[in-house]
């Protein structure tokens, strides 16, 4: 019996014409390729599997490729995002109900990793971050450009997920869009939850859903980070809102606690000295600006805040452009921080 996932793709991919007939059903076999739109089973032209494989050393049989969004897996990716399935474990019970193999059954020393999670969890969290991948060459870039975030270098705790589940009400059909994911961390790097932003799958705004951001896990004192813990750190309440005074300080600190109510309870690094408090221009930025100030004056760290001209700094950063963003966090930062991040720009 298969006892892990290369095996089982392996005999997969023995039977690649039959699973692609079962699972890529709107497709048809072309020569020695099946043809098909998406691996979502679309109808189309765009995606490639190999069914079987010719010369020693060549492509193997089970692999496909998506010449239109450039994505490429094997057959256990064709059931998982065919049938819409979100953990691992359901992608192989799926592929070993359908080669007529025995249920697997946990191993004795992870139980918790292949056992059901509640929706929402911590560890569901965990898993759809580790079921997403980097964010280069995918829509989540894409739209992180078109809002004028261009330094994209060290922000690994964010990802992409081409087909992440949406469903506006408990009892409403189950939607589809891109996302970008976002780890919530603890103080030692542990993620704790988890941010979806849905998208337009070109990648221009934001999905047309009634509420396109989404968080899931433990969010109380944790937060999106960007760069490793320091004397001096930024904190402000949206990922993209921290991304844009990051275009200009790329070795300040910085962390994204997604809403104004976790912003004012961030726990705070030992390390750290000196916080830059990122504020939103509304009434629920500055209560949290108010309560974030006065917990780090008591923990005897220096609180400094950072006010945008617009609404956020993103959105400071798009109506005039990266200059004028670095110019006006120039003279609100303490002069010592000027020279030590400050980016002087071209």
């Amino acid at each position: 019996m298969p006892r892990n996932a290369a095996e089982l793709a392996h005999r997969l991919a023995r039977e690649a014409e039959a699973v692609c007939r079962h699972y890529l059903s709107n497709g048809r076999r072309v020569g020695n390729y099946w043809q098909v739109g998406d691996v979502k089973n679309t109808a189309g032209r765009s995606m490639f599997v190999r069914l079987k494989s010719r010369d020693v050393g060549g492509r193997p049989a089970g692999k496909w490729t998506d010449a239109a969004t450039g994505e490429h897996g094997d057959l256990l990716d064709v059931i998982r995002e065919s049938c819409g399935l979100a953990d691992f474990h359901d992608v192989t019970e799926e592929a070993r109900h359908f080669l007529s193999l025995p249920r697997s059954e946990p191993e004795s020393d992870s139980p918790s990793r292949l056992s059901p999670v509640p929706t929402g969890s911590p560890e569901s969290a965990r898993r759809l971050f580790a079921m997403s991948k980097p964010i280069v060459g995918t829509v989540v870039e894409t739209y992180l450009r078109g809002r004028g975030i261009t330094n994209l270098h060290g922000i690994d705790s964010l990802r992409s997920h081409p087909r992440c589940y949406y469903r506006p009400e408990a009892d409403a059909p189950t939607e589809i869009w891109p996302a970008m994911i976002a780890a919530v961390t603890d103080l030692k790097g542990h993620i704790t939850g988890a941010h979806r932003t849905w998208l337009d799958p070109s990648g221009r705004d934001k999905a047309p859903v009634d509420t396109p951001r989404r968080a899931m896990g433990h969010l109380l004192g944790h937060a999106v980070r960007f760069g490793p813990a320091s004397d001096v750190m930024a904190a402000g309440e949206g990922i993209e809102t921290m991304l844009s005074p990051r275009c200009v300080m790329p070795d300040m600190a910085m962390v994204a606690a997604l809403s104004a109510a976790h912003l004012g309870a961030i726990l705070f690094p030992a390390t750290l000295r000196r916080l830059y408090v990122v504020r939103d221009n509304d009434p629920a930025g500055d209560g949290a600006v108010a309560g974030l100030f006065d917990r780090a004056q008591s923990a005897g760290v220096e609180a400094i805040v950072l006010t945008p001209r617009c609404g956020d700094f993103n959105e400071d950063l798009r109506n005039f452009d990266i200059n004028a963003l670095r110019a006006a966090l120039r003279i609100q930062l303490a002069p010592e921080d000027v020279g030590r991040f400050l980016n002087t720009g071209v």
